[in-house]
């Protein structure tokens, strides 16, 4: 891995990825961020060596280097999940090239479900901590010490100080933004009545299928890290409807502005 992550990382810096300072992953139905992006330089991820390839619809597939608030970002429009075949190192692959580059804060979006009843959908939730029920760790390979402690720490998995200033932006800018638990699930079905009853029992208050291998592989790399997932249903066992993928991506898109404000404000004062 430490080849194919040399080899990825000077790809990148010839293309002009100039040591990028904040690493941005934008989830289902939310790519407009990089229309925030100043002079962006855009790769495809089909064209970068060892990259995964996005195989998912409603994400674009591209690495995009560029300015956002006077700062060097580098932002995954489109991420890679385990429901699409791969692996959790695969997943993770782009979090390591984004630390090889030069990042030293990692910010995380996803779409998720609103397993606490007092969220609403179009609403965010700012990620505290998070279950992993994805059967299996990204650090979980022979060899994972030469890139970093085995045995990392998840007490703070999400930065506190990443996490008060964004509550901060939110109260100043008048986001309703929740603070909570996220549960990862493999995919891609969606959940049964049973297993939202049993993810609330375990302190899930919004689920997804993203997110948790990329922050593990972050503290692994001892980045500092913030997550907001945009809520895109309720997840309600006892008045379940069939799940419209459309509908939740329209979801995505409605609730996004507020998502883009708040990272947009972040990285200013980072």
């Amino acid at each position: 891995m430490i080849k194919f992550i040399q080899e990825t990382t000077e790809y990148l810096q010839e293309k002009g990825f100039d040591k990028p300072e904040v690493g941005i992953i934008l989830g289902t139905g939310l790519g407009q961020l990089v229309n925030e992006i100043e002079n962006p330089i855009e790769v495809s991820y089909n064209h970068i060596p060892n990259f995964p390839t996005a195989t998912v619809e409603f994400h674009k597939g591209k690495l995009i280097y560029g300015i956002i608030q006077g700062k060097k970002v580098v932002v995954m429009q489109g991420r890679f999940h385990l429901y699409e075949g791969y692996s959790l190192q695969d997943v993770t692959f782009p979090v390591r090239i984004m630390k090889a580059l030069g990042i030293h804060t990692l910010l995380v979006s996803n779409a998720s479900g609103a397993i606490n009843l007092g969220f609403k959908k179009g609403e965010l939730m700012l990620i505290d901590d998070h279950i992993n029920l994805q059967g299996g760790s990204p650090l979980a390979f022979k060899g994972v010490e030469d890139l970093g402690e085995r045995f990392v720490d998840m007490s703070a998995p999400y930065s506190e100080h990443l996490n008060h200033k964004l509550q901060s932006i939110a109260k100043k800018e008048g986001i309703q933004l929740h603070k909570g638990v996220y549960a990862s699930v493999v995919g891609p079905q969606l959940e049964t009545r049973a297993e939202y009853r049993y993810l609330k029992i375990i302190g899930a208050e919004a689920v997804g299928m993203s997110t948790v291998p990329e922050v593990i592989v972050a503290n692994h790399l001892g980045l500092n890290v913030a997550a907001v997932s945009v809520l895109t249903d309720e997840c309600d066992p006892d008045n379940l409807k069939p799940v419209n993928i459309g509908e939740i991506i329209a979801m995505a898109n409605q609730a996004e502005p507020s998502m883009i404000t708040l990272f947009k404000q972040l990285i200013a004062t980072l």
